[in-house]
């Protein structure tokens, strides 16, 4: 049986850089987003609490499929162990965001 997928994508998000890891990751049907779905955490067996996942496993609480904008979106890895998801602020010259939103050539809107 092959192993199962588990992505780990890292977004902005005001001004926050978010690391979160999912099973599943595709474009989407809404123009100009990455949907995200079954978002994995861990696991809460160990006495030891990381307060920065408990911050975003809170703030993803309850949701089953996010919707990213493209343009938000700095990297989508497939990687083979969860790490730790995390929310750290966008310091330095380590992040650029790319200019403006994506824009359809006029002939689509008529």
């Amino acid at each position: 049986m092959p192993p199962k997928k588990l992505y780990k994508v890292i977004f902005t998000n005001q001004g926050r850089i978010y690391e979160i890891y999912a099973k599943n990751v595709t474009n989407s049907n809404l123009f100009g987003f990455v949907e995200v779905e079954k978002i994995v955490f861990g696991e809460r067996t160990t006495v030891v609490v990381d307060p920065s996942e408990e911050k975003i496993k809170t703030e993803f609480s309850g949701v089953t499929r996010t919707y990213i904008p493209m343009h938000s979106v700095i990297r989508v890895d497939e990687v083979d162990k969860k790490g730790v998801s995390k929310i750290s602020k966008a310091e330095g010259n380590n992040v650029s965001q790319l200019p403006g939103p994506v824009y359809l050539p006029e002939d689509k809107f008529k």
